[in-house]
């Protein structure tokens, strides 16, 4: 039978889990009849070796993707998504956190919904550290001002995507932490059916985990160009009204004084018809950029 499902793992300079968790992962895809695809994103430890050691001893056929040199989180995912050719693909984590068992109850969720996009929601569980738990509270909260957004964990590292529209996506996307992010907004703002399912997470194996407040600032500027891209009114119309009425406020207030035109208020008045008018120039251009 065909297979329909790859799992798709990025890592980096992960030997350590790798040693315990992948075992598992192997025996899990064969037991399941998933295709496996690990993405070595330019590791400077023994990470490839220990995957290809892992290769010549094992039964069961998976993928290395080898990067010479690290391109970060996002683009070792993007890697291993245009690789892989089955029906759906899901992404998990290097570090052993995830639970396997989640993957085959996305895959009956994908299946039974009809969804384009699964995330694996960690809604009610605790962060790994404080600041990690700061920065995605900082990324939700600017996610869901600047749009309609009913998805809670969307940084969530186990997704299960449909491959073909995925694949459509990925040159949106950022080499960085933040593609998970960035590719759950896309699927939401271009109407695709994205819903939740709660998994399970437990410590991680080995080593540190690099995600804090300083990805989390990264992420928020991404999501804001993704934003721009695809509804730039979401931007520029609120940061237009407030100076065009702040504006008006303070000269008129100043006019009915008999202190005459203030400078000031007429700068500001300006300034939100300038910044108005690059919103319509820029809905212009993202109308061309998605129509392309």
């Amino acid at each position: 039978m065909m297979n329909s499902l790859t799992v798709v793992i990025p890592a980096f300079n992960e030997e350590e889990s790798l040693r315990d968790f992948f075992p598992e992962v192997i025996r899990h895809c064969e037991k399941e009849n998933y295709d496996l695809i690990i993405v070595n994103d330019g590791s400077s430890d023994e990470t490839l070796s220990l995957l290809q050691n892992f290769k010549r001893e094992s039964s069961f056929d998976f993928e290395i993707v080898h990067h010479k040199v690290n391109r970060g989180y996002g683009g070792a995912l993007k890697s291993g998504i245009e690789t892989s050719c089955t029906e759906f693909v899901i992404t998990i984590d290097a570090d052993g956190q995830h639970y396997l068992e989640d993957i085959d109850k996305l895959y009956g969720k994908m299946k039974e919904s009809d969804a384009d996009l699964i995330v694996g929601s960690r809604k009610g569980q605790l962060s790994a550290s404080v600041f990690r738990g700061i920065g995605k509270r900082i990324i939700r909260l600017v996610a869901k001002m600047l749009m309609k957004l009913s998805i809670y964990d969307i940084n969530s590292g186990m997704k299960m995507y449909n491959t073909e529209l995925v694949k459509q996506y990925l040159k949106l996307t950022p080499d960085t932490m933040s593609f998970s992010d960035i590719i759950t907004l896309t699927f939401v703002n271009n109407r695709h059916l994205v819903i939740e399912e709660p998994i399970r997470i437990k410590e991680r194996i080995k080593g540190t985990s690099t995600i804090g407040v300083r990805t989390a600032f990264e992420t928020v500027m991404e999501i804001i160009n993704i934003i721009i891209l695809f509804n730039p009114a979401r931007i520029f119309l609120p940061i237009s009204v407030v100076f065009l009425l702040s504006g008006l406020s303070w000269g008129t207030y100043i006019f009915l004084q008999g202190r005459g035109v203030s400078v000031g208020a007429s700068t500001m008045v300006l300034t939100g018809l300038i910044i108005f008018l690059l919103g319509l120039i820029a809905e212009q251009l993202s109308a061309v950029r998605k129509n392309q």
